[in-house]
Parts: C-alpha cells; structure tokens; sequence
C-alpha cells in the first residue's frame, strides 16, 4: 500500500522540484522544454493511475482481513478517489486541450502575451499547477492517514 502511494507522491515532488525546473534551465528552448515537461506529465499520470487503483485495492483488503469490513469510506480511501479524479481530469481535459494549444503555436515565448491563444493556454497551465499541488497535499494527507492506521 505504502509502497504504490510513495511512487505516487515521490513522482509528484521529483517532477515538481527537479525535473520540470531542471528542463526549463537546461534545454535551449521553453518550447522544448514545455514538451519533455508535457509528455513526463502524461507518464506520471499513468504511474500515478496505476499506483492509485493498486493502493486502493490493497488498502480495501488490508482493511477486509484485518477489521472484517472494507471501510469504503475511509477517509484515506475518499482522498485517495479524489486524488485519482483530479489526475484523470489533467490527464484527459487540461493536457490535451494544452497540447492542442502547444500544436497551434510554434513557440509561445514569440507570442504576444495577449494572444488568444496564449490567453488560454496560459490559464490551462495555471490550473494545471493548481490541480498537480492539491493532489501533492491530499497525496501527504492520505500518507499520513496511512500511516497512522498501522
């Protein structure tokens, strides 16, 4: 269980701390570096998925075996179908309607910043900071849960 949420949160931090800031120093261009960022994104969501469904079912069974009832609404099973709700939202609505921007604009840094374009693509990124930092917090909520319960 603790196994698969770590994978989950560890991702999380590593992308948010060192790897996305890391591109945007490194690579030559924001446009290079927003697509390394972009598509190590959509390979997080998939771990964090994976990692989700896994804890979620363990979770349910360690409940099962050890109290005798699954405890469904557990509040770290509660956070963590919220958690997998919002990476599916950035996964299938945020990302793709940020790459279809990405597509229509060959480089944003020569984009006027009041290009409608830019506009939207820039308020999609803010959400989707928004939404990968509420599920990094939730993620240390539902760790802390979890570890309180053994």
């Amino acid at each position: 269980m603790l196994l698969s949420l770590i994978f989950w949160i560890g991702g999380l931090i590593f992308f948010a701390f060192v790897l996305a800031p890391t591109a945007f120093q490194v690579l030559p261009s924001t446009h290079l570096a927003g697509n390394v960022v972009g598509r190590a994104l959509s390979k997080l969501h998939w771990i964090a998925i994976l990692s989700g469904v896994v804890f979620l079912v363990s979770s349910l069974l360690y409940s099962r075996l050890t109290d005798g009832t699954a405890h469904v609404f557990a509040g770290r099973h509660v956070l963590l179908c919220l958690m997998l709700t919002l990476t599916l939202l950035s996964q299938f609505w945020i990302m793709p309607r940020m790459d279809t921007l990405r597509a229509q604009v060959v480089d944003f840094a020569s984009v006027p910043v009041d290009n409608p374009a830019r506009v939207q693509f820039d308020a999609l990124h803010v959400w989707s900071t928004r939404v990968e930092g509420f599920i990094l917090v939730l993620g240390l909520v539902v760790v802390y849960l979890t570890a309180r319960s053994f």
